[in-house]
């Protein structure tokens, strides 16, 4: 890929730094309180919102919030609470085994090694990357569809699959801003760089930003849906 497709290195260091300034801390919407509470909610959230994760993870974690408490459960006792959650039945079953396997294989705690991590049933790629970012602190880049187009339409790392984006990404976000990057590219995408009608009269970085058309702002009086939390 030509490199002049790429975004400029002081472009991408202004991109970051204008991010950091908006939302100096930024953190994932998922509720959590431990490595496995994340691992948790983040396994429930395929294929779903972060909101009816989190509805139901507010009912299910006073209750059981450890893989041994989860796995007292059993199939059975868990499928209620996530019954509102998209593939319920096939998710309940990831997180039984993955509750046996971390009791097993890592006295019950989250590995903070990728293969061990991908070895859990249900855990990808890019779940391992939110773990071992979010969770650990690790500069992990966890590209969902979100990150995917942001990073594309800004030509921030242009790539036709998740993995070129990644490591496309990996190697053009300045290393003081990595940790953080995932956050603010995935809120970015969530809230204004939206798929089919991005808000870029509102957007912090369009004047670095090569997508077109942009869009312009709607008619005065007209009435917008703001985006929930």
């Amino acid at each position: 890929m030509s490199a002049t497709r790429i975004m400029k290195p002081a472009h991408r260091a202004e991109l970051f730094a204008r991010f950091k300034a908006a939302n100096p801390k930024p953190v994932t919407e998922l509720e959590y309180s431990t490595p496995f509470e994340l691992l948790a909610a983040v396994l429930l959230s395929a294929q779903a919102t972060d909101r009816s994760v989190n509805a139901a993870t507010r009912k299910l974690f006073p209750v059981a919030r450890t893989p041994q408490t989860l796995l007292a459960l059993g199939v059975e006792g868990l499928e209620p609470y996530l019954r509102t959650i998209g593939l319920y039945r096939s998710k309940t079953k990831h997180l039984i085994q993955t509750c046996g396997l971390l009791i097993e294989r890592h006295g019950g705690e989250v590995p903070r090694n990728r293969e061990a991590l991908e070895a859990l049933p249900g855990v990808g790629r890019k779940t391992a990357n939110v773990i071992l970012n979010t969770a650990f602190g690790e500069p992990a880049m966890a590209v969902d569809t979100h990150i995917f187009r942001v990073a594309n339409r800004l030509r921030l790392a242009p790539g036709k699959t998740v993995r070129q984006v990644e490591d496309g990404l990996m190697r053009a976000v300045p290393p003081d801003y990595l940790v953080d990057a995932h956050h603010w590219l995935i809120l970015h995408g969530r809230y204004v760089c939206k798929a089919r009608t991005p808000e870029c009269w509102r957007c912090p970085v369009a004047d670095l930003c090569p997508f077109k058309p942009k869009t312009p702002p709607p008619a005065t009086g007209a009435r917008r849906v703001q985006p929930g939390p």
